[in-house]
């Protein structure tokens, strides 16, 4: 599990979002729980793998929602803090954590979307407390620095490498 360029994880951030999401889809009895930052790069998965290309499909959920944004300023709404998408077999909720990231459940006809969006409330209160611990303590760090005399030794280790 891994963060956007601009933040990482804790392995004890990891391990609490990862359990966080396994109690949702016992609770839930949903299939898989992801999570995906608003830049489209997929944070945590949970559950069932999925078969599709988890680049591809975080970088469509953040601009899924990102169009709906815009859809709910249009009809006078600040935000539209959930979605739902009904397949035939499969189906997604999604929603807002933190206004950073989105939690995506994948369910089929084991369970109700009223269920998933019972259990989803609850965790997502949880994973925005957890969230904004991770931004604030990111927010709160000072920029890293780079130690003098490092890059000389990186350019002659690039040199190195190259026969320069």
């Amino acid at each position: 599990m891994s963060g956007a360029a601009s933040w990482s994880f804790r392995e004890e951030d990891a391990s609490r979002i990862q359990v966080i999401l396994d109690q949702l889809l016992a609770e839930a009895n949903a299939r898989t729980a992801l999570v995906v930052d608003r830049a489209g790069q997929m944070l945590a998965t949970a559950g069932e793998q999925p078969n599709f290309d988890p680049v591809a499909f975080a970088s469509l959920t953040a601009a899924d929602f990102s169009a709906n944004d815009q859809l709910a300023r249009m009809l006078g709404e600040p935000e539209f803090g959930a979605l739902f998408h009904q397949g035939e077999r499969e189906s997604l909720y999604l929603a807002d954590v933190a206004r950073r990231v989105i939690l995506v459940v994948r369910f089929d006809n084991r369970t109700t979307l009223g269920l998933v969006k019972l259990r989803v409330r609850s965790v997502v209160e949880r994973l925005t407390v957890l969230f904004t611990d991770i931004f604030d303590r990111r927010d709160s760090q000072p920029p890293p620095r780079v130690e003098a005399g490092f890059l000389g030794e990186a350019e002659d280790e690039i040199d190195k490498l190259f026969g320069a």
